[in-house]
């Protein structure tokens, strides 16, 4: 009897916890998705009950980030586990210690993976602009130099033309997951900053062994390289870049009756405008109208700030709750909801639900009203 406790107690105590495999860490993050959503959704209902919701529109992106520090720092900040991580049993550690992570690792975790991303999104639109308005300076320099064929003027054009996808992190998130999927290590790349894995914090039976996503890792890794051999080919033979004017969009276009200027380019052209989230500075308009072949007006196609326009819609409802002013190309959703379209495009990019009645919304749904 003796001997069978001491037994036992040898192969507990020399017992190491496993590492914690990529599905279950996929859970609790979607896990803790679920409730910093429901943390979101509160701030955002009493923010619109206190300030309005012209106030919330403006403000979304600080709410959300809001949201995930109180929610990190209720849990991760004082050490505790999130209710993601305790739903899934699994625990965080240093990789180099196999300890719990100290202080500064949490508040450095919690720093990299929600102030950080709400910097570079504030910081990166202007960089962005004087970088382009650099790059056009020196294009014009060139060209009145008669420099066209240079290298420096190549490169110097093939960065403008791309400086929207150059400056993304998108590329840096999906080469992160897709060696996630391959190691199941690292989920975020502000763990892997900081050297923090999980552990399961129960013994895992032979029977219960995890499995992993390397498929997934192996189609990720063949759409990257797909996308980047056509990029690479797409940039070869294309001929040397000779713009006559640099203040006009990159590549060919073609002029047809009514002044509706199209794009002459391949479809692969219009990858950069769709790289980020369908987020478009308002100083690429011209270029997105022709891509997209769509004239770009400079004044709204129906604005109900006028008498006369759309004189079935009467009173207050001829106002968008978001802006609070006068509609202006109004659109309406799917419960019926009618805003202004730029007021309802950003709402639903940023939350994809009605502002009004909290039935999901997609960019898809959003219809334009025509007399």
């Amino acid at each position: 009897m003796t001997d069978h406790v001491c037994e036992e107690a040898s192969s507990t105590a020399s017992f190491n916890y496993p590492f914690a495999a990529a599905p279950d860490i996929i859970r609790a993050h979607q896990k803790d998705s679920y409730f910093e959503g429901i943390l979101v959704n509160h701030l955002s209902s009493l923010l619109r009950r206190i300030y309005g919701a012209r106030f919330l529109h403006t403000y979304t992106s600080e709410a959300r980030t809001f949201s995930e520090l109180l929610y990190l720092g209720l849990t991760t900040f004082i050490g505790n586990r999130t209710l993601g991580e305790e739903y899934c049993d699994i625990i965080q550690i240093e990789e180099d210690t196999l300890k719990q992570p100290g202080l500064e690792r949490r508040v450095g975790y919690i720093l990299t993976s929600i102030l950080l991303p709400y910097g570079l999104s504030k910081i990166l639109p202007a960089f962005r602009t004087r970088i382009r308005a650099k790059l056009e300076a020196n294009l014009r320099r060139m060209g009145r130099r008669k420099e066209e064929g240079s290298k420096t003027f190549r490169i110097q054009t093939y960065l403008l033309e791309h400086l929207s996808m150059i400056t993304s992190p998108s590329p840096l998130h999906a080469l992160t997951l897709t060696v996630f999927y391959f190691s199941g290590a690292y989920y975020q790349l502000s763990k892997r900053l900081w050297g923090l894995r999980y552990i399961f914090t129960k013994r895992i039976a032979p029977s219960e062994a995890r499995v992993g996503y390397e498929v997934l890792g192996v189609l990720l890794l063949l759409q990257i390289s797909v996308q980047t051999w056509l990029h690479l080919h797409h940039i070869l033979q294309r001929p040397n870049p000779v713009p006559a004017n640099t203040n006009q969009p990159s590549g060919s276009s073609a002029i047809l009756e009514g002044g509706v200027e199209i794009s002459l380019d391949s479809p692969s052209q219009a990858n950069e405008h769709l790289f980020e989230n369908g987020h478009i500075v308002q100083n690429e308009s011209k270029e997105v109208g022709i891509v997209t072949h769509t004239p770009v007006l400079k004044e709204p196609r129906y604005d109900l700030r006028k008498e006369g326009v759309m004189e079935f819609i009467k009173g207050e409802n001829r106002k968008c709750t978001l802006c609070l002013e006068g509609l202006k190309d109004p659109s309406a959703v799917a419960c019926g909801h009618v805003f202004c379209w730029e007021c309802i495009g950003d709402w639903v990019r940023e939350k994809p639900e009605c502002p009004l009645c909290r039935r999901e919304v997609g960019v898809q749904h959003i219809l334009p009203l025509r007399a």
